[in-house]
Parts: C-alpha cells; structure tokens; sequence
C-alpha cells in the first residue's frame, strides 16, 4: 500500500485541480505565474496520452517510430468525418447533442472516440505488417515517410477519386462538442453538461474528460506492463534472435505494440479535434512526433511514471513554461528593457534537454527498474574493460 501512496496523492491533486489551483490564492502562482490554466492543462494531458501510447511502440517494445503523429492526425480527422458537416450530401446524425438540421455524419462523440481508436488500430496493422520487417534505423526512416505521407494525404485530400475527404488545406471546422443530451442534464441538475462549451469559465467537463482517459491510458498501459503480451515487448526489445528462438512470434508482438500504441493516438487525437474546434493538415507536422519522442527519453522509456512526469514537463515547457521563463528572464536582466522571446528557440532547447540526458542520465528522469540496471551493468562493464586495459 505504501508502494501507491505517492501515486494515489498525487492523483488526488490532479483530479482537484479545477477546485482550488485557479482559485485563490493558488491562481497567482499556477495561472499567473506558471500559466497552467485549464486550456494548457488540458493540452498537456493530451500529450501525456500520446507519450504513453508512443511508450507501448518505443519504451515496451523497442521500435523506434518517427511518425507516431500520424495517428494523432486519424484520430482527429475520424472526428471530422463522422462528427462534422463535411460530408453535407448526407444527413445521418446517431445519439448526438448537435442541431438535428445540420448536414453531414454526426455521430455521438462518445461512439466516435472509440471509433477512432479503431481505425487507428487497423491503420497501424495495415502499415506495420509490411514495415515491421525491418529493424533499427531502417524501421524509423520507414515510420518517418509514414508520419510525412498522411499529412500530405489529408493536405490533397479533398480531390480523392472525385471525392471531397479532408477538405484539403481548408480543413475541417465546426466539429461536435461531447455532451450528455438536455436529457441527462436535466435527471443529474447540470452535473453532466448538455454539451461542453468552449468558454475559459466552463472547460471543467473537458479536463476530467481528458483525466478520464488519461486515467483508464494509465490503467491499460500497467495491466500491459505486466501481462504475458508485455513480457514478449521486453523480450523483443532486449534481443530479437533470442526472443524468436523461446517462441515469441516476432510479427505478431511487434504488430500489436504498433496497433496499440496507435489506438491512444487516435482517442489523443479525436478529443483534442473537438476541443480546439478545428483540424487542419499544418497542424500535424513531424516536431509533433519529435516532441513525443523526446518526452518519452527524458522521462524514462519504459517507465510510466516517467513518461507521465517527462510529457507534463516538456509538454508545459512547450505550450506557456519557456514563455514564462523567457518573462522572468527579461525581468530580472538589469539595465534597459529586454524583449528577448525565448520561445522562438524552443525545438533548439529540446534539443539540449535531449543531449543533456544522453550525457548525464540516458535512463531517464524516472527509469523503469530493468533500464536502470542495465545502465548500470553497461557502465560497470566500460569501467572493468578501461581498468583492465
């Protein structure tokens, strides 16, 4: 029990944030001077769902995947095909809370969530049986066409066979909102929404929407960790011939930390569409699958706890920490104003970050216990060899 201590108080917190860190006095120090209001918030538990998934593929497994963006993309637009006015020859709507009068396939949000994690599923079977073949940096260059290809797809897909798909670089706006129906709002006095609203005063619904599948991405990802499935990740992970000859299928493991991995990028992707109310192709470019990458190896490949802490981190950093920072940076410089934007230096920073940790700590903020040990079994190793050279 004490073993989850920690976690549990630390989840606590975080499923109380809405109730007392932008009220004050907390708000001078988490809004104001941090920038963690609800909207970063809820960015950054969307790419703690994305390292997590992308921790099956590289931390579990041990495929280096370049284009796990990708799934991000599908999982957004599957919400633009099945819950938006972009196909307008049509007027099927299921269970949605929207106008009943606007055209196109609506689909109740909590049908299309799911639904996305599906096609993203199958779109990692269907590009990982012929790719998973390779190994090493032949598997990322392949994983990087891939995460270059789909947004190309999506950016010329509204002449596809005579088909308007993606509406090309227009994209696709005015997506569904999640919502419980006037029905339900009214059974639980306004507790479940109507329909989630946008307004900086009213995104509670949508932080304990992302907490929720933050939560249940956690709870996969452990019950995996541990499972027999995990167990042949490791063992692929660690050596491929060794693992093949105890009987692991190697196509067969590989596709399904591949198909997994892409099943979080696709509910990633599919409730970030509704909350910014918009996908366009430019918003899914290859820093995205960078970005993930480098939350994965800061916090710790392989470790949950880790990769939750390493995207919390870089994530924040990304969207209103180095902002601050350059503010106070600015401030505290004596002598005449200073106006010097840090942010537009950031993929630089990351990059330092990156090499910082290779140097001084490759395993990790917080490594998972097997990496931690073979770290330090690899230095003691280099230390035997040096002393007996």
């Amino acid at each position: 029990m004490r073993r989850w201590a920690l976690p549990i108080a630390v989840i606590a917190l975080i499923v109380s944030y809405p109730l007392w860190a932008i009220n004050e006095p907390f708000r001078a120090f988490f809004v104001d001077r941090l920038g963690m209001d609800m909207d970063t918030v809820f960015q950054m538990a969307v790419y703690v769902m994305l390292a997590l998934g992308l921790n099956i593929v590289v931390g579990y497994a041990g495929l280096l995947d370049l284009g796990y963006v990708a799934f991000f993309a599908l999982g957004a637009y599957t919400l633009g095909w099945f819950g938006s006015a972009l196909f307008s020859g049509q007027n099927i709507h299921f269970l949605d809370v929207g106008n009943t009068a606007i055209p196109g396939f609506h689909l109740s949000f909590w049908v299309v969530v799911p639904l996305a994690g599906l096609i993203c599923a199958i779109a990692g079977i269907i590009i990982g049986w012929p790719t998973l073949r390779l190994r090493g940096d032949y598997l990322a260059i392949v994983t990087l066409g891939f995460g270059e290809i789909i947004p190309d797809v999506f950016r010329n897909g509204d002449s596809i066979f005579g088909h308007n798909l993606t509406n090309g670089v227009r994209g696709v706006t005015q997506l569904d909102r999640p919502g419980f129906g006037q029905t339900v709002n009214d059974a639980t006095g306004g507790f479940l929404p109507d329909r989630y609203s946008s307004l900086p005063d009213k995104l509670k619904p949508w932080f304990y929407t992302i907490l929720f599948m933050c939560l249940v991405t956690i709870f996969v990802n452990l019950r995996l960790r541990d499972s027999k499935m995990g167990r042949a990740w490791i063992a692929v992970r660690e050596d491929e011939i060794a693992a093949s000859a105890m009987g692991v299928p190697l196509m067969r493991t590989k596709l399904w930390a591949y198909a997994i991995g892409g099943v979080f990028g696709g509910l990633a992707g599919s409730i970030y569409g509704s909350f910014i109310n918009g996908i366009f192709p430019t918003s899914f470019s290859f820093q995205i699958s960078v970005i993930v990458l480098v939350m994965v190896i800061v916090g710790g490949m392989g470790n949950i706890w880790g990769v939750i802490v390493g995207a919390s981190l870089i994530s924040w950093l990304n969207f209103t920490g180095l902002g601050k920072i350059g503010s106070l940076l600015n401030d505290g410089i004596p002598g005449h104003a200073h106006d010097v934007d840090v942010t537009k230096y950031k993929f630089g920073i990351f990059g330092i970050m990156l090499i910082l940790m290779m140097l001084f700590r490759p395993e990790g903020i917080i490594p998972s216990a097997r990496r931690k040990a073979e770290f330090k079994e690899g230095e003691g190793e280099a230390v035997l060899y040096d002393a007996r050279n």
